[in-house]
């Protein structure tokens, strides 16, 4: 077991390295500012290179900062839900459900381009859907039929999206930057509309923490215990693909961050839910940024997107995390 004074420790040193890597993002290009002046700037007097680091990099930041959380988030859902640790947005296919339901919307219907975080939710739902209802077998869900169907789902509307940008022919910039999750432009415009849909649900999963803990025994035993487990259920769901069809939506798909990330938190500090799920928020407001910024500087002038430093990184770090929990997930 874990104890409490571990866990804020744990929790202390993430934060601290949060500001750190955050005052390394805002200095991460040609214009580079000091923390005092940063403050200056933002509170005190205009400064000329604080403003340009204002419009240009503060988005990317804290829409790296908001997607990560959310994403984060969503895999501890999803993993509570579905009892499968190798459950994951991307993985089953909600990401690229939603990536291509924005897609649509992108390349089709411009007109309605302010609806895309909702439509994009359908999407997310529909592919969730299909998982879910071809993993059922003999009235049970199969967590290894979960995963084989989720990867089919995935690879569908991977596929879709990835013929949809190669139609375009680099014409609708938008489609590629959704297909490559690139954060690359981002602007507050797009901060708005992920924070609308993401801080309230990101809100919401801190008074969901107890049902994921009963979650995670079997159905017979939760239900002995007064838990209407199909709604619990339905209802963590729905919040589960809301947080990563909103994320998908702006962002782009992300694969292994739902993944790995609530791992690396089960170690840190254990597998309650009123803990896991926060850090898992932290962390994962942590390491999408971490990989942004590696992106932006490690084939500088020129970058590499958040999600192929994620797809690079998170298959690796997820064999090393299974090696050393040993079947435990920080228990």
């Amino acid at each position: 077991m874990i104890g409490t004074a571990r866990r804020l420790a744990v929790v202390a040193t993430t934060l601290v390295a949060l500001v750190a890597l955050f005052v390394v993002a805002v200095n991460t290009g040609t214009l580079k500012v000091d923390p005092v002046q940063l403050f200056n700037g933002l509170f005190v007097a205009y400064d000329d290179s604080v403003a340009a680091i204002y419009d240009l990099r503060f988005p990317r930041i804290l829409i790296a900062l908001v997607g990560g959380a959310a994403l984060a988030v969503s895999g501890v859902l999803l993993q509570a839900v579905i009892r499968n640790p190798l459950a994951d947005p991307g993985i089953i296919g909600v990401s690229a459900g939603a990536g291509f339901a924005a897609i649509l919307v992108t390349a089709f219907f411009p007109a309605l381009f302010y609806l895309t975080p909702i439509l994009a939710c359908v999407g997310g739902f529909v592919a969730f859907a299909l998982v879910y209802t071809l993993s059922w077998h003999a009235g049970t869900l199969q967590p290894l039929r979960i995963i084989l169907v989720g990867i089919a789902v995935s690879a569908l509307f991977s596929g879709l999206s990835a013929a949809f940008s190669s139609g375009t022919g680099g014409v609708l910039s938008g489609v590629a930057r959704l297909v490559d999750a690139n954060i690359t432009m981002k602007t507050w415009s797009d901060l708005q509309s992920l924070a609308a849909y993401a801080l309230p649900c990101l809100v919401v999963t801190l008074l969901l923490t107890k049902r994921c803990d009963l979650l995670l025994l079997e159905d017979k035993t939760a239900q002995a215990l007064g838990v209407d487990v199909p709604r619990n259920r339905l209802a963590i769901s729905v919040v589960a693909v809301v947080l990563a069809s909103i994320t998908t939506a702006i962002i782009g798909p992300i694969s292994f961050l739902g993944l790995v990330v609530p791992h690396c938190a089960r170690l840190l500090v254990g597998t309650a839910h009123r803990w896991l799920v926060p850090f898992s928020a932290l962390l994962g407001a942590f390491t999408l940024l971490l990989a942004d910024t590696v992106g932006r500087t490690i084939a500088a002038p020129y970058e590499i997107s958040a999600a192929v430093i994620m797809s690079v990184i998170g298959g690796p770090a997820f064999i090393v995390l299974l090696k050393k929990a040993r079947g435990s997930y920080g228990q």
